[in-house]
């Protein structure tokens, strides 16, 4: 089991603001800040739920080309496909309509899109369309 994952940005304000509004419909929200002079290093905003921050985003002006992946849990389609709309209205670049992804398996429903730095964004839902 995974606790938390971080990733390095180019741009922490434009970073925080396009997860602050991509996030926010799987309720994803900041839960901490830590200052450069707290890490010793750079500062990070940390996103969760429940007062606990399981994805960090770091101020790393320098990528060096380096690009990951994240996946989020949508606890439905609706929720999927909701993550969509806001991170294209947040500055994303779509990198995968929300759509079934039988490849992976039969209810696998997902959507990607690319963040401010070329980061690839998934939200996904496992479950079995509601009928």
């Amino acid at each position: 089991m995974i606790d938390h994952i971080g990733m390095p940005v180019s741009d922490l304000a434009r970073a925080t603001a396009f997860y602050l509004k991509a996030l926010a419909p799987l309720g994803i929200a900041i839960v901490m800040d830590v200052s450069a002079e707290q890490t010793g290093a750079s500062a990070a905003v940390g996103f969760g739920a429940d007062f606990k921050p399981f994805f960090w985003i770091g101020e790393a002006p320098d990528l060096g080309g380096g690009h990951i992946h994240v996946a989020f849990v949508a606890n439905s389609r609706a929720h999927v496909d909701a993550f969509y709309q806001a991170a294209l209205a947040a500055g994303g670049k779509d990198n995968g309509k929300p759509g079934l992804r039988p490849h992976y398996h039969a209810d696998y429903y997902g959507a990607f899109v690319l963040d401010p730095d070329g980061h690839n964004i998934e939200a996904v839902c496992h479950a079995p369309a509601l009928t």
